[in-house]
């Protein structure tokens, strides 16, 4: 921590001194054994509660921001929205200049995910961003601590990985809008349909359509996205700690359940694609 090992106090190398985890405390970097040697303690006590790792994203996937300069014409009803017209799920930002908004059931996805997974926040965004983004998500600090990851904790620059993650990799899943950033760790990815939400993220991802707020409508609250993965979770965990395999949990691979049930249940596939398209007017 600070460039000193907190063992001895000797001055360490910043190539030379393990994995960055600065989300925890500032300026701290953990060792190879260290690492493995909490990820295994996690795990153990993980198990025992029947709960696996959940790496959420945070943009496209649980929400949606827009600078306030790149609203546009047709979105400026949103400047003077009731937030209780959006159920609440409307955020103007002016500390940050932006607006944010909620995706349709992630309060309800977040307390039931909770039950089953330890969670973490991995964004490709800025900390200050991240950190305005887990208040709107976790207002009582009951989900996420301190487990929010920004891009300034990545060690691989414009990707995402699990080495500062305090998991095993057999045990985590990730749910993301982007395929590309997880290169190493793709078999543990859920990928989830894109919520696009404002006009200025039609232009980013140079879609040939209108966003949700240009139609003034939004996702269904009942059969949205998120219901959708919820289930597919749900499915997952229970499979994992199916007591009637027999495994020992420390052997089992969250990711060979995951890909078993992609290729034998086509309600996985079902659950993803049909129920998040579904949408509903304000």
């Amino acid at each position: 921590m600070c460039g000193m090992c907190i063992e001895c106090g000797e001055t360490m190398e910043d190539d030379d001194s393990g994995v960055s985890f600065g989300y925890m405390g500032k300026d701290l970097r953990l060792g190879v054994d260290e690492v493995a040697r909490l990820r295994e303690k996690d795990s153990k006590n993980l198990m025992q509660c029947k709960k696996l790792c959940l790496v959420l994203d945070l943009d496209h996937t649980l929400l949606n921001s827009t600078r306030l300069s790149d609203i546009s014409p047709r979105e400026e009803y949103l400047k003077h929205a009731v937030p209780d017209a959006l159920n609440g799920s409307l955020f103007r930002l002016d500390r940050i200049h932006m607006m944010t908004k909620l995706r349709p059931y992630v309060h309800k996805f977040l307390k039931e995910a909770s039950e089953l997974f330890e969670m973490y926040i991995y964004t490709m965004g800025e900390r200050p961003y991240a950190l305005e983004m887990a208040k709107l998500l976790d207002r009582k600090d009951v989900y996420f601590h301190s487990k929010v990851i920004a891009q300034g904790d990545s060690t691989v620059r414009h990707q995402k990985g699990l080495d500062n993650v305090l998991g095993q990799e057999s045990s985590v899943l990730i749910l993301d809008d982007t395929e590309e950033v997880w290169g190493k760790h793709k078999e543990n990815l859920i990928k989830v349909e894109r919520y696009i939400f404002f006009a200025s993220s039609v232009c980013q991802f140079r879609l040939d359509c209108e966003s949700l707020s240009q139609r003034c409508v939004d996702e269904s609250e009942e059969e949205g996205a998120l219901v959708a993965i919820l289930k597919v979770l749900k499915r997952i965990h229970s499979i994992f700690f199916d007591q009637k395999r027999g495994d020992d949990l420390l052997k089992t691979d969250v990711r060979e359940v995951r890909s078993n049930l992609e290729r034998s249940c086509i309600s996985y596939v079902g659950l993803l694609i049909v129920l998040a398209s579904k949408i509903s007017p304000f």
